[in-house]
């Protein structure tokens, strides 16, 4: 079976569908990848054909500083363009191809290709609140009125259509396809997948939806720590891990982390992310690091502060460490609120970071209920996400 996998985004889109692509080509079959450009390398080191998709949303370390935001005009252009290459990318990799699966809601393309193609396709999201749902609303937490949650959903449905209806029915039509009336309903189609732990993200009502929950897309990590990291963890008691990911972090939230987790006379071990988050001084109790192997370096902190993203609130809840979540945007309130749920961590609101309330936050994840939680939980989070995924595409029930 040849089969086209895509993400679009950061590293928290597009490394569940490379968990997917390792776990089909361990069974045999001919994998190719759509991600954005400032992956290619990182796939093609793993042996992946791939097709450059979309724009890399990380700046080069020293870019200049933000311009100015964008201007309607611009942003209409940008759209433009990314449905426009999200079609051609798509198509030129579909080629031959027998399915295709694309990762994340922003997936403007992949079903019209396989329309055209004639083969099967499917959209997994990652987080239950992208799911249209009385309950809730788009990107929030659980809960609140559900007439009033659907009434969002169609503010949200509005939302796209004004954004990209009309670019996308431009690139049917060059497809020889026939328009369509609604962008959201679209891209998800009638049955989509939620690759994401059942724990932890529980299916939501769906109404008119047929959803698969297939459990978290978790790539392997074999790499080793490096040897200063090693060093660091042996030399004193277990530290508190604080990363932030490819979030635009302020470099003040660093600062006031590390405070916070001084304060609570804990080390610490600083994740520098797309933000390039650096250390306050040269103090011992503190190591900064890039890229690291979280499933090797997580069961050996006492908490894990950060952002909230679907991957990392999985690999800490699998590691059986408590959680402190400083969520910013997109799905990162609703884990958050799970984790609170849980009562596997807690978090801290966006607008209210200050020492003071991370020092409290990280103090309540602390706490030996907390831990013993945390760590209870671990083995409840399901590992065999991709190899539920993979099953289904081999059958093609999709």
């Amino acid at each position: 079976m040849r089969v086209l996998l895509t993400g679009v985004g950061t590293r928290g889109d597009v490394q569940p569908v490379v968990a997917l692509a390792v776990e089909m080509r361990r069974r045999g079959h001919d994998v190719r990848l759509c991600v954005p450009p400032n992956f290619i390398d990182w796939v093609g080191s793993m042996g992946f054909t791939a097709t450059p998709i979309g724009i890399a949303m990380r700046q080069s370390s020293g870019a200049a500083a933000p311009a100015a935001p964008p201007t309607p005009e611009q942003v209409r252009a940008l759209v433009e363009h990314l449905a426009r290459d999200q079609f051609d990318a798509t198509a030129s990799a579909a080629e031959g191809c027998d399915v295709i699966v694309a990762g994340g809601a922003h997936q403007y393309a992949a079903r019209s290709i396989a329309e055209r193609l004639g083969i099967p396709s499917v959209v997994a999201v990652y987080a239950p609140v992208a799911l249209p749902s009385p309950d809730h609303a788009p990107g929030g937490e659980p809960g609140g009125d559900p007439e009033s949650n659907l009434r969002c959903w169609q503010d949200e449905s509005r939302s796209w259509n004004e954004r990209l209806l009309e670019r996308l029915n431009a690139n049917r039509e060059r497809l020889g396809l026939g328009p369509v009336s609604d962008v959201f309903s679209h891209v998800l189609g009638k049955a989509p997948w939620l690759a994401a732990d059942s724990v932890l993200g529980p299916l939501p009502a769906t109404p008119g939806l047929q959803v698969t929950q297939t459990g978290a897309w978790l790539l392997p990590d074999q790499a080793p720590l490096v040897p200063e990291l090693e060093a660091f963890l042996a030399a004193g008691e277990p530290p508190v891990y604080i990363g932030f990911g490819s979030m635009p972090v302020d470099p003040q939230t660093g600062r006031v982390v590390i405070e916070a987790v001084r304060a609570a006379g804990r080390r610490v071990v600083l994740s520098q992310g797309w933000a390039e988050l650096g250390l306050v001084d040269d103090a011992p109790d503190g190591i900064a690091i890039g890229d690291v192997n979280q499933q090797a370096l997580f069961p050996r902190v006492a908490a894990v502060v950060h952002h909230g993203g679907a991957g990392t609130t999985t690999t800490a809840a699998r590691a059986g460490v408590p959680q402190v979540i400083v969520p910013m945007f997109a799905d990162q309130p609703y884990w958050a609120s799970r984790v609170r749920a849980l009562g596997l961590g807690t978090s801290v609101a966006r607008g209210a970071q200050s020492a003071e309330s991370l020092l409290a936050a990280l103090e309540g994840a602390l706490d030996h209920g907390v831990a013993a939680r945390a760590a209870a939980n671990a083995g409840a989070v399901a590992v065999d996400g991709t190899a539920v995924a993979a099953d289904l595409i081999e059958r093609a029930s999709m």
